[in-house]
């Protein structure tokens, strides 16, 4: 079981962007990992390197 959430002590910053769609979030070609970490470098890519 994940260990509980308790306190976010990272950046946050807000999204000016309504509906996000999930294919933004991740891109599909990111989520051929059999895992379940990892994924943060890989963040809204698409929208980072325009």
């Amino acid at each position: 079981m994940a260990e509980k959430f308790i306190k976010h002590t990272g950046l946050v910053v807000p999204l000016d962007a309504a509906n996000v769609d999930t294919d933004a979030i991740i891109p599909k070609q990111f989520l051929q990992k059999v895992t379940r970490t990892g994924f943060g470098a890989h963040l809204f890519n698409d929208w980072r390197f325009l």
